[in-house]
């Protein structure tokens, strides 16, 4: 008995130091996205996004300029998050100020797609938003799995 709890507290400690890690590991790979100022960010997207959809120099230009001023703008939303969060700690955000934030954040996301829509040829924009799809749903692929486990939906075998 005196082994078996000694073992179930090794596996727990096990447990938490490996989320311990994995927190921290996320919190370095946050860190070091911060480190880049808009300027190299936006370069880095664009030349991302002209590798996987073989854009031209124009449009590597335009797209640039486009993840450029979305860059700035999301610098300066954090700088003012920072600077309205240093000054009061335990603000709590209010029910009209989640929505007006909400629905800016949609307003500038139909404003990029409309951006991308004239910039990119029609395979390029689908593609594009197949990939933007993706991404916007990236997090919430796991809860889905459990959800459709849960409905008997046929599931992928496991290569043995």
């Amino acid at each position: 008995m005196k082994k078996l709890i000694m073992i179930l507290i090794a596996v727990a400690t096990l447990q938490v130091s490996a989320q311990d890690q994995k927190r921290d590991m996320k919190k370095q790979r946050m860190t070091s996205k911060m480190d880049y100022s808009p300027e190299e960010t936006a370069q880095l997207k664009s030349k991302k996004l002209t590798l996987k959809l073989d854009l031209d120099t124009k449009q590597q230009k335009e797209v640039s300029a486009l993840y450029l001023e979305q860059a700035k703008l999301r610098q300066s939303k954090k700088e003012a998050y920072l600077q309205s969060k240093a000054k009061e700690e335990n603000k709590t955000v209010s029910k009209e100020e989640r929505f007006k934030m909400a629905n800016a954040r949609l307003d500038q996301q139909i404003e990029m797609k409309k951006k991308m829509k004239g910039i990119l040829s029609t395979e390029q924009y689908e593609k594009w938003d197949k990939m933007s799809e993706r991404r916007s749903h990236k997090g919430k692929r796991h809860g889905m799995r459990s959800k459709n486990r849960k409905e008997g939906m046929p599931q992928q075998k496991a290569k043995q």
